[in-house]
């Protein structure tokens, strides 16, 4: 009890510390009812056994981020669970998602990850933890970080986690017609490029852009883990990825993408590198 004690004062001073820079970020959470079991976890009332799944899937969801960021999360995170569907389109405005962590550095579950997609909810909370715990170091948004890396960080840190629903071979084959993941595209803090920047539907996107940052990490795990420590000191990541890989990103990334138009065979038969993708 003391333990769990601890971890509540915690969650509430780390509320204090949240900076308002939307809208949205000033709706009030008052709704929600921290879990008896795990004050981690914060309920729409009447939906505790869902929380109960929420709480028993946490620990392993935290440990996998904190392993793949190699740092544990700057305050400990907290994960609100909306059992219906009002509740969740109340903080969510992106129409079809599962999961999401909005303004400012919150995470939000949807009732789906209790129903029809309820074997997605290890993976998907991982992923969302993996924005939550970079959204705790450097904001909600960091308009420096292109898209792209955001999402296949948070994807290959969950095993797949958020990018099911495209398969490696479909995302090689996009690349064979000549949709790639943008990466001269640069954000504005006002204006974010998506998955129709780069003529892929959100499926390929989410996998393309899994699969870049899975390269880029094999090819030198030690230069990746510099990447990943100098983007969570803040730096911008276009600075970082020259001051460690000597190359803009798009020079380092052509040799993915020279791969995969070189040896197709070789590309559309290797393993999966995520969890396999049935929709």
């Amino acid at each position: 009890m003391k333990r769990w004690t601890l971890i509540a004062a915690m969650l509430l001073l780390s509320g204090c510390a949240l900076t308002v820079s939307d809208p949205r970020a000033l709706k009030s959470m008052d709704s929600f009812a921290p879990l008896a079991s795990d004050p981690r976890v914060w309920v729409e009332p009447g939906y505790e056994a869902y929380g109960e799944r929420v709480a028993e899937a946490l620990p392993a969801a935290i440990e996998q981020v904190e392993a793949a960021h190699c740092l544990p999360f700057a305050s400990v995170p907290r994960v609100y669970v909306c059992g219906s569907d009002a509740c969740f389109k109340r903080y969510v405005l992106t129409p079809k998602l599962s999961a999401a962590v909005v303004p400012d550095n919150r995470l939000i579950l949807s009732p789906n990850l209790d129903g029809k997609e309820r074997r997605r909810l290890p993976s998907l909370l991982a992923h969302e933890l993996a924005h939550l715990h970079l959204g705790q170091r450097i904001g909600h948004y960091h308009s420096t970080m292109p898209l792209w890396f955001h999402e296949g960080w948070a994807s290959l840190t969950a095993d797949g986690g958020g990018a099911e629903y495209a398969t490696d071979a479909q995302a090689f084959a996009a690349i064979r017609a000549g949709h790639r993941v943008d990466l001269m595209a640069r954000d504005t803090p006002t204006r974010r490029h998506r998955a129709g920047a780069s003529r892929l539907n959100i499926y390929e996107f989410y996998r393309q852009s899994m699969l870049l940052v899975g390269w880029l990490k094999a090819q030198d795990e030690a230069r990746f883990r510099d990447l990943v420590l100098a983007v969570q000191d803040n730096a911008d990541f276009e600075i970082a990825f020259w001051n460690i890989y000597g190359q803009a990103p798009a020079t380092r990334l052509a040799g993915f993408f020279d791969g995969v138009l070189s040896e197709p065979a070789l590309h559309d038969n290797e393993p999966i590198q995520a969890a396999p993708s049935t929709p």
